[in-house]
């Protein structure tokens, strides 16, 4: 768990699902897309429950929802919602494969109707080293908190690599209050030469 001061971390390869899209996060195209991958990742942890278990599953919680953010124009600026590119994830234990998604991507297909469950891929990813926080409150404040790890990393000998960046969203903004919201903010760094 991050603290609310930013660190230098290095995060090891991982599988995930993923849906990549563009367009305002507060749009359906965005919930529909969040929607698939909850769906396939409730299969992937139910799997306990069917006469077909995986090979090496273990009791686990459904991982938290993921995004790495981008500008499809970097000319417009940061605050357009509508030129957000992103790549929306969920984390998946490490029993899974390719051959097992496969599976359950025919399973929730047949059980629920989402064109984004077509859109989802099994891939692993790596964030390698990387500045990280724990942003407390609204998305629209993030900038403050990019700023704060920006300095950190000309502090400590770190340059930012990438304009690109990660959150992991710890708390449901449906259901949260704006001002307890938890956010894990992410970008990668190389060492300054």
């Amino acid at each position: 768990m991050p603290k609310t001061q930013p660190e230098i971390v290095e995060v090891p390869k991982m599988p995930f699902f993923m849906v990549s899209g563009s367009g305002d996060p507060n749009g359906e195209e965005f919930a529909r897309a969040t929607e698939a991958l909850y769906s396939l990742s409730y299969a992937v942890k139910m799997s306990y429950k069917s006469d077909d278990v995986p090979e090496g599953y273990y009791e686990y919680t459904v991982f938290p929802l993921e995004g790495v953010w981008d500008l499809l124009d970097r000319s417009k600026p940061a605050t357009d919602k509508s030129n957000f590119k992103y790549t929306i994830m969920i984390r998946q234990p490490d029993f899974l494969t390719e051959e097992r998604f496969e599976r359950f991507l025919e399973q929730t297909k047949k059980k629920k109707s989402n064109p984004f469950l077509e859109k989802v891929r099994f891939e692993e990813m790596s964030d390698g080293w990387s500045c990280q926080m724990m942003h407390l409150g609204s998305f629209d404040d993030e900038p403050d908190s990019f700023a704060r790890m920006e300095a950190y990393c000309t502090e400590n000998g770190y340059i930012r690599a990438s304009k690109i960046h990660r959150e992991i969203y710890l708390s449901d903004p449906r259901k949260t209050e704006q001002t307890k919201l938890k956010t894990v903010l992410r970008f990668p760094v190389n060492m300054r030469s």
